[in-house]
């Protein structure tokens, strides 16, 4: 009919122009589920999350914080002290998506010797 839209607006990563899907990038990218596992400790500073990820370089845990940030996932909390003093935690929403990938990675972790021996079969 004209002047009504009938496009369907359910979110759904499995349509490439549907905004979950990037979001689930930013989730699952290699280092955006290190960054919400390691967050699930408790509040971090940007070093400590650093030594904390094996393997991170600044540029990229920077872009990751970032990234989870702005979508509502990590919380950044800047104090006006000299030197600068920020730190990061998750927010309700990030530790309920820090819960589901932390399962993930367990599941790989707990399963990692059945996941080699196929590997290498």
């Amino acid at each position: 009919m004209p002047g009504i839209d009938v496009t369907d607006k359910t979110p759904d990563v499995l349509n490439e122009k549907c905004p979950s899907r990037r979001v689930l990038n930013h989730v699952t990218s290699r280092w955006g589920v290190l960054v919400l596992i390691a967050l699930q400790d408790g509040t971090h500073r940007f070093s400590s999350l650093r030594r904390r990820i094996g393997g991170v370089s600044e540029r990229m845990l920077a872009q990751t914080l970032r990234v989870l940030e702005d979508d509502g996932f990590i919380r950044r909390t800047a104090y006006p002290v000299v030197p600068p003093h920020v730190e990061y935690d998750l927010t309700p929403l990030g530790r309920l998506v820090a819960e589901k990938v932390h399962a993930l990675a367990a599941c790989i972790e707990g399963n990692l010797e059945q996941i080699e021996n196929m590997q290498h079969r």
